[in-house]
Formats: structure tokens, sequence, C-alpha cells
């Protein structure tokens, strides 16, 4: 019969068991509630077959946090996933959520990157409050693809098959008609006799003479472009003499240009001298003139007097003392 120690020993080993394996549960079972990490969430329009709970979310490539819980949205229409994000990224306006899938396995991820430069926003519409930060989506690869072949499933069930068909079919008719109205027969048989005519008139000897001919004139041709590129390069020898000729004399008839701006300057010059010294004796002789007038108007008067009066001139008075007019300011003569 065992005894009370070894009882109670073996009750103490079985409770000390139990409490580290209830804790051990606990702790497993709450490690993540201490786990570091932001929340984002994030809304989908289309099905998430393949995301789970704890599937990867990475960032080009690179894991960042994982899905923390994935649900209908309050609109009864668009997928809830919340986004856990355990490295201290932080998502902001410019990030795009997008499904991708892993091979052919099945299993899909959260993918985020930045939002391309004038690319729109495809997010879904929300008419519900968010609590978690709202990262913009865009549809997957799959889903444009099969949203395309969609679109181009319905532009062709649009198309009114039945009347191109009818309209071909007309057009085909059309074409049979004019075929059988043409008499094609009647007109290869005439193009066989037009062709004989034309051979019968074309015979060997007039071939060898049109052949003759164009040779003579390719011929003739050849020669003229021979005697053309000589006479280019005659051109060209006297161009490049020339040349030649200005470079060895550039200095001499750059001095020859000097010269003549000198003399053409010294000409302005003497021009201007000129037409000052016209000026200047245009002046004197108009003052000239002027006294010449008064002159013979006093002589016109003195002559009038002599022949009325002749005495005056022995028995008369002098004349008062006429006053000297003023010399001119700019120093003329009067």
């Amino acid at each position: 019969m065992a005894s009370q120690k070894t009882k109670f020993v073996v009750g103490l080993f079985l409770v000390c068991g139990i409490g580290i394996a209830l804790l051990a549960f606990i702790w497993l079972g709450m490690s993540r509630y201490f786990e570091k990490g932001r929340y984002f969430v994030t809304y989908f329009n289309e099905s998430v077959q393949g995301l789970d709970k704890d599937s990867p979310v990475k960032y080009r490539g690179v894991s960042v946090g994982r899905v923390h819980s994935i649900s209908v949205a309050p609109d009864s229409k668009l997928v809830k996933v919340v986004l856990k994000i355990e490295t201290g990224m932080v998502l902001d306006t410019d990030m795009v959520a997008q499904l991708k899938s892993v091979g052919i396995t099945g299993s899909v991820f959260v993918e985020l990157d930045q939002k391309k430069k004038n690319e729109p926003d495809r997010s879904p519409p929300l008419s519900f409050p968010s609590e978690y930060p709202i990262v913009a989506s865009k549809p997957s690869e799959l889903g444009e693809i099969l949203r395309g072949i969609d679109d181009i499933l319905n532009k062709i069930k649009a198309l009114d098959l039945e009347g191109i068909s009818a309209k071909i079919k007309s057009n085909l008719d059309t074409i049979e008609t004019t075929v059988q109205e043409a008499n094609v027969k009647g007109l290869s048989r005439k193009i066989e006799r037009s062709l004989d005519q034309l051979n019968q008139i074309l015979d060997g000897h007039q071939w060898d003479k049109i052949l003759a001919s164009t040779q003579e004139t390719i011929r003739a041709a050849n020669e003229f472009f021979v005697k053309g590129n000589a006479t280019l390069t005659q051109v060209e020898t006297a161009l490049s003499q020339a040349r030649g000729v200005i470079a060895d004399n550039e200095q001499t008839i750059r001095e020859a240009l000097r010269n003549i701006n000198k003399v053409i300057e010294r000409t302005a010059s003497l021009a201007e001298g000129a037409d000052e010294t016209f000026s200047t004796m245009r002046k004197n002789l108009s003052v000239s003139a002027q006294n010449l007038e008064r002159a013979s108007e006093n002589l016109n008067r003195f002559l009038e007097v002599l022949a009325d009066q002749p005495s005056q001139l022995v028995f008369g008075e002098p004349p008062p003392r006429r006053e000297r007019d003023p010399e001119p300011s700019n120093g003329e003569r009067p």
C-alpha cells in the first residue's frame, strides 16, 4: 500500500503538469493579442476564393503582415478583408491592394503596391463607415481578363449577325449575276484574238528593232550622265581653286574693305562739311541780295529827287545821319 507521501507527490506532479499545460494553451492562444501591428481594411467587389485568415500580405513581394479576418461587408455586397501590418509600415492614400494567386495551388494573398501616376481609383464605393483606415483596392488580374472577355462577348452578341449574313449573301448574288451578264467567255475570246493580232504585228524583227533602239537610248543616257559627271567635277575643281584664291588673298581683301570703309567715312564727312559751307554761303548771298536791293531803292530815290529838283544837289541840306544797325548775335556779316 502506497504511503501518504507517495500519493502527495503524485498528486502534486499531476497538478503541476495540468497547470503547466493550461498556461501553455493560454499563452499560445493569447500570443496573437500581444503581437505588435496596425490594422487596415480593404473591400473587394469580387470573389476572394483561396484567401484565408493568416494569408500573407506582401508589398512588392516582401511580406509585411497577414490577413486578420475575412467577412461580408455591412452592405451585403462587398467582401471585407482586415489586414494586420506587423512591420510598422504605414499605408498611405497612394497604396492599393490587389488579390494575387500563388502558382496553380489556388492559394491567394493580398499584394500591396503604389498607385501608378494618373491611374484612376477603381475601389468600390462604400455606403457605410469603417472602423479601420481604408486601403484602396482594384480588381485582380484574372478578374480583369474575365471582364474583358465578357465585354467582347457582349459586343459580339450586340452585332446583327443575321443582317450581316443577309447582306453578304445579297452581295454574292449580285456579283454572280454581274459575272453571268458580262459574258466572260466572249470577253476571253476577244482578248485572245487581240493578243494574237498583237503578236502578229510585233514579229521578231520589230522586237529586235525596239530592243536595239532601247539599248541605243540607254547608251546615250549613260554618255550624257558621264559628261554631266565630268562637268560637275570641273565645276568642283574651279570652286576649290576659287576658295584657295580667296583664302590666299583673304588678308588683302580685308584690308581693301577697310580702306573702302575709310574712304566712305571721309566722303561722308566731306559731304557734311560741304553742306555746312553751302548753307553759310546761301545765308551770305541772301544778306548781300537784301543789301543790293536796299542800295538800288536808295539810288532810285536819289535819281528821282535829282530829276525833280536838281538844285537840291548843290543847295540842299545833307541828310540826317543814319543809325548803324546792330550786328547779328550769331556773328554773320550784313
